[in-house]
């Protein structure tokens, strides 16, 4: 194979795993920090930090090619997609099953290190990730899925840094699982006239003419909720001023998908790994402030 092949190849695997468009990672990411630094009640040790880290980046990446690959005879139908490398012949299904296998095999062996507690509740995590993209066939509820799928970190986290899985995680999961319908929503509401004609379902299809509504409805659990872990665990005011702040990044959401433009939309959509930060920061400082 010629070196202009090579980086062609390369450059598709690039864009089939999105790692050229890290949203989704730090998406994925700052929940999963939020779990690590209350499980670890501070600063995770060297070795979860990084196995959690690198497992984030890889079930992402993973999770990517598996929707291209469910999605290789749709893509060319949206807008949005249209030129993903399985639709332009960048990459052949075979190499994106094979892709897929690989990265699950870099999966599988950052779990290995970790207790078997931990290895068992991870086949529901890479259950999840398969489900996923074949559920906007069935249901118009795949964003539930994904919310689940990009939560379940939480849980691997309190199970390895505690050896249980305490109510607190089942709260910010509740949270996270809720803050993703609300942000995928958003991101549905993009593609929502071409999967309309396409017949491809979503909860931005589902909710209609109250899609802004319920987003905000699930945005106010959201808070809700992490309010409620924030009780729990007598935080102070570091966190409820993150609490604060992305009650007004939410106000700012609602003010761009007023009125349903497809980039404001994906604006708002973008805006969310914001929200993610500044409650990551709100828990950091919670477990170093002096006073």
């Amino acid at each position: 194979m010629k070196i202009s092949n090579v980086t062609i190849k390369l450059r598709a695997i690039q864009q089939l795993t999105r790692l050229d468009k890290p949203i989704g990672i730090y998406l994925l990411l700052w929940p999963t920090y939020w779990a690590l630094w209350i499980a670890c009640d501070g600063w995770p040790n060297r070795h979860l930090l990084l196995v959690f880290t690198l497992g984030v980046v890889v079930m992402r990446s993973a999770g990517c090619v598996i929707n291209d690959f469910a999605d290789r005879n749709i893509d060319g139908q949206v807008e949005r997609t249209q030129h993903r490398p399985l639709v332009d012949g960048l990459i052949t299904s075979k190499e994106a099953i094979g892709l897929f296998g690989f990265l699950i095999g870099i999966a599988l062996a950052l779990v290995l290190t970790l207790s078997w507690y931990t290895v068992y509740l991870s086949v529901v995590a890479v259950g999840l990730a398969v489900l996923y993209p074949f559920m906007k066939r069935f249901t118009h509820l795949p964003q539930v899925i994904l919310g689940a799928a990009f939560s379940w970190g939480m849980i691997m986290a309190f199970a390895e840094a505690k050896g249980e899985i305490p109510l607190v995680a089942w709260l910010l999961f509740s949270a996270n699982l809720l803050w993703t319908v609300a942000y995928d929503t958003m991101y549905a509401m993009v593609d929502r006239d071409d999967d309309m004609k396409i017949g491809v379902k979503s909860t931005a299809i589902l909710f209609g003419e109250n899609d802004k509504k319920i987003i905000g409805f699930l945005q106010l659990a959201t808070l809700a909720l992490l309010f409620t872990v924030g009780e729990l665990l007598a935080f102070g005011w570091p966190f409820q001023l993150s609490l604060v702040v992305v009650g007004g990044l939410f106000s700012y959401q609602q003010m761009l998908i007023i009125g349903r433009d497809r980039q404001l939309c994906f604006k708002a959509f973008l805006n969310n790994h914001i929200v993610g930060l500044v409650v990551f920061i709100g828990i950091f400082i919670e477990h170093y402030r002096p006073f």
